[in-house]
């Protein structure tokens, strides 16, 4: 009888192993769905009221507001430039040279252009990083206004939610129009507006196309890349969106 009641122990002992095996992925189950719930709640803290951004005047993005920080405890930083004009302020050509460097596909996306997340994902995939997200101009003005320049995956989740909601209730135009105003174009240079009076010593308005090509030009690295710094990586941008144009006539 002693092996029977061996053979029970281990019987026993086998069961509950097991019980604690499968409760594994409940336990993981149940975390999973509390981070997704306190996540929705995060994102929804996040939403803002849309009329202020689809009307009225142009709002400091977080990225300007960051840039005024820094500067208050760095002294060596340029002062901020910054003079938020509206669109028909902007001229055309900028416009037009933006969207094709950055978002050609601009009017026709809802927010999301899942032909370049696709590319992509892929281009991270293969290069085993994560250096090119693929960003509309919509999720752009997202990452400005609301976000951070953090390339983490969560950053990118929230984003991508954000945008989605943002182009349900705010029109293309004032998209382009905030994204135009926000958008660096060298250090403590934001806005179309700012970087014109910099570089060229004249309204956006005024902007010739190809100033205003050397200005969209910029936008990748606008720091280091730029019509004052005129790098070899600013001069390939500036010939690529030229030759972008032309085929987009």
């Amino acid at each position: 009888m002693a092996w029977f009641r061996s053979l029970r122990h281990r019987q026993r002992q086998s069961v509950r192993k097991d019980r604690r095996v499968f409760r594994w992925p409940r336990y993981v189950f149940y975390v999973l769905a509390l981070l997704l719930v306190v996540d929705a709640g995060y994102i929804l803290g996040l939403l803002p009221d849309w009329e202020h951004y689809q009307d009225g005047p142009i709002q400091k993005s977080n990225f300007i507001k960051h840039y005024e920080l820094r500067r208050a405890t760095d002294g060596a930083l340029p002062p901020l430039q910054w003079h938020p004009v509206p669109l028909s302020r902007i001229s055309r050509h900028l416009a037009r040279a933006v969207i094709v460097a950055e978002d050609a596909r601009f009017y026709e996306h809802a927010g999301i252009d899942a032909e370049a997340l696709k590319q992509a994902m892929e281009y991270n995939i293969t290069n085993l990083e994560w250096a090119y997200g693929g960003s509309t101009l919509s999720q752009q003005m997202i990452k400005n206004m609301l976000l951070s320049p953090s390339r983490n995956p969560l950053r990118k989740w929230h984003e991508l939610w954000l945008t989605i909601d943002l182009e349900r209730h705010v029109s293309k135009r004032r998209i382009l129009e905030i994204y135009m105003n926000v958008a660096e174009f060298g250090q403590g240079l934001y806005g179309a507006e700012a970087g014109a009076q910099h570089y060229w010593g004249k309204p956006a308005a005024d902007l010739s196309l190809d100033e205003a090509v050397g200005l969209a030009a910029s936008l990748s690295n606008p720091v280091r890349d730029n019509p004052a710094t005129r790098t070899r990586y600013f001069q390939r941008q500036v010939r690529k969106i030229r030759g972008n144009l032309r085929w987009s006539k």
